[in-house]
């Protein structure tokens, strides 16, 4: 299987997770991404099982209404029943690290008002140690200096995201050279920064099934 195969893979058998657990007033939460966006396509297939959907991003909903699917504001729903997303890493117990494009903060917030969170991924994501790949922190413009400074004394090295900004009209600062041994918490240490609004890591709210795609099929791994 190349890669896209792995990912057409994984958001097939992600459909074929959720189905059961929808009904006429589901509301499904939606991520962002290369992975998420095969899901949003055969999500498409089965939109008349649920109402609608709450997405991460604004291309991610500008993708789900190009199918036909009602996307609703986040602060118009006060629960959900799934949560389906990629991630850049995931680590043996299901902590991630999200946020290579960018979306972690909404990601964060759709994750936390889901009743079940589930990742899809390829095999390339799974590592032993998370942090290979930059950590994102999304960061209050105003405040880059500072919040840079003081990831410097926590041993990180911050490199800004030079011409990116969120849909939240933040920028992005991604720390390298990594090995996060305890991914909660540094979650909550990077989070009490000043002028942070979130960071990556997926560690206090991590997945609650992986579904991952290998050259062999889709293996589902689970708490």
């Amino acid at each position: 299987m190349t890669q896209d195969e792995m990912k057409l893979a994984v958001a097939q058998a992600a459909v074929a997770y959720i189905q059961p657990k929808l009904s006429r007033d589901s509301i499904v939460g939606v991520g962002t991404g290369s992975t998420a966006n095969f899901f949003i396509d055969e999500l498409a297939k089965i939109k008349h099982l649920f109402e609608a959907a709450v997405a991460s991003s604004e291309a991610t909903a500008e993708r789900l209404r190009g199918h036909g699917i009602d996307v609703y504001d986040m602060n118009s729903v006060d629960q959900m029943a799934v949560y389906v997303d990629g991630a850049d890493e995931f680590d043996g117990r299901l902590n991630l690290i999200k946020g290579g494009g960018g979306a972690l903060t909404r990601e964060k917030i759709v994750a936390d008002v889901a009743k079940e969170f589930v990742c899809i991924v390829d095999e390339s994501k799974k590592v032993d140690l998370l942090g290979a790949f930059p950590l994102p922190i999304e960061v209050i413009p105003m405040a880059r200096s500072q919040v840079a400074r003081r990831l410097v004394q926590l041993d990180c090295m911050p490199v800004y995201r030079d011409g990116f900004v969120t849909d939240n009209g933040n920028i992005i600062l991604d720390l390298h050279g990594l090995e996060i041994e305890q991914p909660a918490e540094l979650e909550a240490e990077i989070n009490n920064i000043v002028g942070v609004v979130t960071n990556g890591l997926f560690a206090r709210r991590g997945a609650d099934v992986v579904l991952m795609g290998t050259t062999d099929g889709v293996v589902t791994i689970t708490h």
